[in-house]
């Protein structure tokens, strides 16, 4: 902490002239003079009035101190809270200098060049001591250090001069301002520009339980305990494990020693450079000097684990860290060898060499998110590194694959180049996203991720979170500490991967992998904004002569929160042209009226939108027009009154598209006799968008049901996909209705065809990893998984079977791809014993996945004690991974039967999970949404509001959103439930 010093408490903090008028001491000219009394008289009560001001100002500064540790527990607000200006150097240097100490952002005066960081950490009582040694470089004169600190004990601070008179330079006084986390050193004379300095400071701290800083975590082995140490430092944190500059923009370089007991191994970013052994048993591993990088990518670990390796071709040495029985079995092998390739691929692509000698891939029992990508040592969560084949499915492989590639693709956007600030994180997160799907379809083609996976996980569900009234820009300015975790969204990772994605095809893939290279190549080792990229990709352009300006084109889909519908009218006469409109699309329609400042700023869009025309036997070839204004008319060739539009060929672009009626029931009724006139994702999209379009009330309930009607002709896997996301938020809404089953029924009937037919995979004989035939195994785990939670009763028929032979044999033989269908069905269906055996089977697999889908298997259970028992163990023993207790909330929560209990549990529960997960707010944000998107009654809605009002609405945002989409659920039932069963009844197909 702060060493609390007297001589600084006006009120007003220290400005240069005060400092000068505390330090410098005038001089008197000795002579003899002849002194009358008077004269004495008069200077012995100068000096008693000296006295007594110098008394009051102490006093004064012992109350501006209490001051500056007041308004810093308020959080700092105002002014105070504000960003402060750019981090070029040319800020407002005098206001800066007045109170550095007062701004979110760190004084733009000086600029770190390197760090030497000496860490000595004991695993017996989870403690640590450092030293840092920092070098930086003085840009503009200043008598203030400061620096990021938290939750550190300081013991000593020295600062040195490396200019021609090295030396100590006299520290004046120090301080810990806990309202933005910093560290003040003010000195008694001033830094001067364009020299260097350095400031060495010796402190101590916990290993903290808190998955955030430097902290620890356990696992069992043999039935004993280990532990082992971590650090996450993303994005506010390494400040709690040593002082620094803890801003993106702030990159040095680093040179890490650890000191331990030698019974534990150590890791940092770079490879060891020297190792020393002490007689006290303890070793010192000195580390290589990093490259220049942010603070929150350096990264280091202590723990007993041990690890396999492969090395590249290049040379590159890649290890896999993980517990001693994980590493055994060969769990890390599948990360370990993608890994391998992946780098290849990403240099081929980026053509830019990865920058280290070695690349660590960490598996740790616990940690708040699923991974990061810490430059030379990636940290992920067990669950999403560590695959068992013989009893993991399909869709747990394809899940841990992309989690490593969106990783590995860090290392180039995010660790090499580096956003400036974090309102500009979806450029590090986006390309990272968007990756996950090209980098898989490198690795499995037969996947075809980037075409097909990405429309319904990424594109679909961000649309979902960006047509709400209470969404965002995907650049969103920070001016607030807490602002800068909320900015990491699915907005900033699924909108940024979208936009990317639709970027990508209207430039043409090569002139895009030119442009990100140049990109690359001009800012790496270093920082850039969104329009470095902009620059570089019409750069990319014009080379290829197309006057595109990037900037112009994507500033209206970074800058303006949500995104358009497009409204597609043919004109039925004899011009053929078309009517395109767009308009701002929200769920909540009302709301235009509402907030009119928020929507009367008429949102327009450049889009580039694809168009073909088609009949029962033919397709045109695709057109791009590109639309800028509110309403627009085009023509588009022959038009016959038997031809349809369809708009946004595979999903490109970053809109919903409507049109006319009597074009829908064309586009049905081609669905209905031959649908592969469509695209595959046309097909999935035009299922998305027509759902959508009708709960925000642009169409009529019916079309959605009426275009399902055509699945029993559907032969691939996203259509089907795309039905039953759309289906399953329907089925939400629906499910605690008086008429559920007229729903249920229908749907049924769409899937039961397809069912009979696609049957169910053979029982396992050897396990064995499926990745031969991905679409025909999705397809068929997705319309089992339809059939049974719909009510087929021969589904639930095999399902009970299954997991009776597991029971009677106790040799599960349940195909892995459908283990989670089958469990969860077993346990809604049977007895409570079948619940006690999936119980005991959670507690006796070692193997990471099963573990998964066994305890989310126990959430499906109709029994409320079982229910509430699982909650309460969860989150009250270690019996549930941290990583888990959410999913196991939120999937309570999304069973009819435990809905009432998750959300009674999470309003019960607020305070403790509010303290586990506050600062992870992407883990605070799911739960919230994830525990309250399916309320649906009034009454709900009303509990939500008055728990915001007593909680003080702590997750910001994440409860705004919660309210808006709870609103809407209450106000469909109202306008639709209606309208939605009375055509069920009159249906034909139902």
């Amino acid at each position: 902490m702060g060493i609390e010093d007297n001589n600084m408490r006006n009120g007003r903090g220290l400005s240069d002239q005060w400092a000068d008028s505390m330090v410098v001491r005038p001089r008197t000219t000795e002579r003899s003079i002849t002194v009358h009394k008077k004269l004495v008289l008069g200077f012995a009560i100068s000096i008693l009035t000296l006295i007594v001001v110098t008394a009051i100002a102490v006093l004064l500064s012992v109350r501006f101190e209490e001051c500056a540790g007041e308004s810093s527990s308020r959080g700092g607000n105002g002014s105070n809270a504000k960003f402060n200006g750019s981090r070029d150097g040319n800020g407002n240097h005098k206001d800066e200098e007045a109170q550095p100490w007062r701004h979110l952002r760190l004084p733009t005066s000086l600029r770190p060049r390197h760090y030497d960081l000496r860490l000595s950490v004991n695993m017996d009582n989870f403690t640590f001591s450092g030293e840092v040694n920092i070098e930086f470089e003085c840009v503009n004169s200043t008598k203030f250090i400061v620096l990021h600190m938290d939750r550190l004990e300081v013991e000593k601070v020295a600062v040195y001069s490396d200019n021609k008179k090295p030396g100590v330079m006299r520290i004046h006084r120090q301080f810990h301002y806990p309202g933005n986390q910093v560290y003040v050193i003010a000195l008694h004379r001033e830094l001067k520009p364009m020299r260097t300095y350095k400031v060495n400071i010796t402190f101590d701290a916990e290993i903290e339980s808190e998955l955030l800083g430097f902290f620890r975590s356990s696992y069992m082995l043999q039935g004993e305990r280990r532990y082992m140490a971590v650090t996450q430092f993303s994005p506010t944190h390494a400040r709690k494990a040593f002082p620094c500059f803890d801003e993106p923009i702030y990159k040095a370089t680093f040179r890490v020693s650890l000191r331990h007991d030698a019974s534990y191994l150590s890791l940092s970013n770079m490879p060891v450079e020297a190792s020393i052994s002490d007689d006290d048993g303890w070793v010192t591993n000195h580390f290589s000097r990093t490259p220049r990088m942010s603070t929150y990518y350096l990264a280091w670990a202590v723990c007993n684990f041990t690890y396999r390796e492969v090395t590249t071709e290049s040379g590159v040495v890649i290890r896999l860290y993980a517990r001693p029985n994980a590493i055994q079995s060969g769990a890390g092998d599948y990360a370990l060898h993608i890994t391998k390739r992946l780098l290849q691929f990403y240099e081929d692509y980026f053509k830019v060499k990865y920058s280290l000698p070695k690349l660590d891939l960490l598996a740790v029992p616990k940690h708040p998110y699923a991974a990061m990508e810490n430059w030379g040592l990636s940290v992920f969560v067990e669950q999403k590194i560590l695959l068992d084949p013989e009893v993991s499915s399909f869709s747990y492989q394809m899940e841990l694959t992309m989690v490593v590639v969106h990783e590995i693709c860090h290392q180039w956007f995010g660790d090499l180049v580096t956003p400036v600030w974090w309102e500009d994180v979806w450029l590090k997160e986006g390309f990272a996203h968007f990756f996950e799907y090209v980098g898989t379809d490198f690795l499995f083609p037969k996947w075809n991720m980037e075409k097909q996976r990405f429309l319904t996980d990424v594109l679909h569900e961000v649309m979902m979170l960006d047509g709400l009234a209470s969404s965002h820009p995907i650049s969103q300015e920070v001016y607030d500490a807490t602002d800068i975790d909320r900015v990491f969204d699915w907005i900033a990772y699924k909108k940024g991967a979208a936009l990317i994605r639709m970027l990508a095809n209207v430039m043409g893939q090569q002139v895009f992998q030119r442009g990100l290279n140049d990109y690359l190549m001009t800012h790496m080792y270093s920082n850039a904004g969104r329009d470095d990229l902009w620059n570089k990709l019409t750069e990319a352009m014009q080379k290829e002569g197309k006057d595109i300006n990037i900037k112009e084109v994507m500033d209206c889909w970074t800058l303006q929160m949500g995104y358009p519908v497009v409204t597609i009218s043919k004109n039925y006469s004899l011009d053929h042209s078309v009517t395109i409109t767009q308009e701002h699309f929200v769920y909540d329609r009302d709301a235009k009226i509402r907030d009119p400042d928020l929507f009367n700023r008429s949102l327009q869009w450049q889009i580039p939108l694809t168009l073909a025309v088609g009949n029962s036997t033919y397709k045109s070839s695709e057109v791009i027009l590109w639309i800028s204004n509110k309403t627009e008319t085009h023509k588009v060739g022959r038009m016959d009154e038997d031809m349809w539009l369809l708009g946004n060929i595979n999903q490109t672009g970053y809109f919903r598209v409507n049109y006319d009626l009597h074009n829908w029931r064309l586009l049905i009724g081609q669905l209905m006799t031959n649908p592969e006139i469509i695209s595959v994702g046309n097909r999935a999209g035009l299922i998305d968008d027509v759902f959508n379009l009708a709960r925000a009330g642009y169409l009529p309930q019916n079309v959605p049901l009426q275009i399902i009607c055509y699945l029993p002709q559907e032969r691939e896997f996203l259509p089907w996909h795309a039905a039953s996301r759309s289906l399953y938020q329907l089925d939400k809404l629906l499910d605690r209705t008086e008429d559920y089953s007229l729903f249920s029924d229908y749907v049924l009937k769409q899937v039961a065809s397809k069912y009979h037919k696609i049957g169910w995979p053979l029982a396992l004989t050897e396990g064995s990893i499926i990745q031969a035939s991905y679409q025909t195994e999705e397809l068929q785990r997705e319309v089992i998984m339809l059939a049974c939670s719909f009510g087929n009763k021969h589904c639930h028929r095999q399902a009970v079977s299954l997991i009776s032979d597991w029971i009677s044999s106790n040799k599960n033989r349940i195909p892995p791809n459908v283990r989670d269908i089958v469990y969860c069905t077993g346990v809604s269906l049977m007895d409570e014993d079948v619940w006690e055996f999936i119980w005991m089977k959670f507690h006796s697999t070692t193997a990471i996945s099963e573990k998964k889908v066994l305890l989310e298997a126990l959430t499906c259970s109709d029994n409320g004690f079982l229910l509430n028992r699982l909650l309460n163990l969860s989150l009250s023993s270690d019996l549930v991974p941290d990583q888990d207790v959410i999913d196991v909330i939120i999937h309570v929560g999304r069973n009819p039967h435990g809905r009432h209990l998750a959300w009674r549990y999470f309003r019960e529960k607020w305070d403790i999970l509010n303290s586990r997960y506050g600062e992870a707010l992407f883990m605070n944000s799911k739960l919230i949404s994830g525990v309250t998107e399916f309320l649906n009654t009034e009454t709900e809605l009303n509990e939500l509001k008055e728990f915001i009002q007593i909680s003080g609405g702590g997750a910001g945002p994440a409860l705004a959103r919660a309210v808006e989409i709870v609103e809407a659920n209450v106000r469909w039932h109202s306008l639709y439930e209606r309208q939605i069963f009375q055509w069920l009844r009159k249906s034909p197909n139902g």
